[in-house]
């Protein structure tokens, strides 16, 4: 980039989404971003971005485009439909793939890139929401060694951790089998939960103690700000594997 900073697209700017965004402005990147929110949209033009209404508007001002949207059908859309981003962006591009999607959507996609001269980083992100507002993520990435460098500067503007585990597709595989393991201990932790509690126990002060023993977890740490609004997903894209 010959020593300019990239010019930085987000196509996705939820909870997710806009938190990253105001790090990178801060870091004293250009961003563009777009969302079909337009309440999430005009918070990231209140942050400093330039907001645009598709993903074919932030190709066209970014050489480096971060998806950051729910679904896998919806990175699909937002990579290969006509106002998307590959149509659009110029050759030597690349489009980083934050969502969490199945490791073969990521894997096609990147096929689809090389012929338009673009490359897929895969890098979705853990630790969550707040760890998002404190700039601690960590990037599970994937992909092509100067790809993954290209990318570490700016996912260190928001992620502490930044883990190269190999071909595009094994940043998803990583992301996928982390969500497992956090859904299984959730899970266990309410059956545990409600075991415990037929004996009359104090939940407080047994939770204090299996911190510190080998039953603990993160998500027994955290357990307060665990959420299960992407559990089904997540599982979704576990049993798509194992089936396969």
């Amino acid at each position: 980039m010959n020593g300019e900073k990239a010019r930085v697209g987000i196509v996705g700017v939820g909870r997710m989404g806009l938190a990253m965004l105001k790090h990178l402005i801060k870091q004293g990147y250009q961003v563009t971003a777009c969302d079909i929110d337009d309440k999430q949209l005009a918070k990231a033009r209140d942050a400093g971005a330039a907001a645009v209404a598709t993903p074919a508007e932030v190709a066209r001002a970014a050489d480096f485009v971060i998806v950051a949207v729910g679904y896998d059908e919806e990175v699909r859309q937002v990579v290969l439909e006509v106002d998307g981003l590959l149509a659009n962006l110029a050759p030597g591009s690349i489009i980083a793939v934050s969502s969490t999607a199945k490791p073969d959507t990521v894997k096609a996609l990147d096929e689809q890139a090389k012929a338009h001269g673009v490359a897929i980083l895969d890098a979705p992100i853990c630790r969550g929401r707040f760890a998002a507002d404190d700039g601690t993520l960590l990037a599970l990435v994937g992909g092509k060694p100067d790809v993954v460098e290209r990318g570490r500067a700016i996912y260190r503007c928001f992620c502490s951790d930044y883990a190269h585990l190999g071909e595009v597709g094994h940043g998803q595989v990583g992301k996928t089998m982390n969500n497992l393991l956090l859904w299984i201990n959730a899970v266990g932790l309410i059956e545990a939960g409600r075991l415990a509690q037929t004996t009359g126990i104090d939940l407080v002060k047994l939770r204090a103690a299996l911190l510190i023993s080998s039953g603990a977890s993160d998500a027994l740490k955290e357990w307060d700000m665990v959420s299960f609004t992407w559990a089904l997903k997540d599982m979704q894209i576990v049993a798509d594997l194992a089936d396969k």
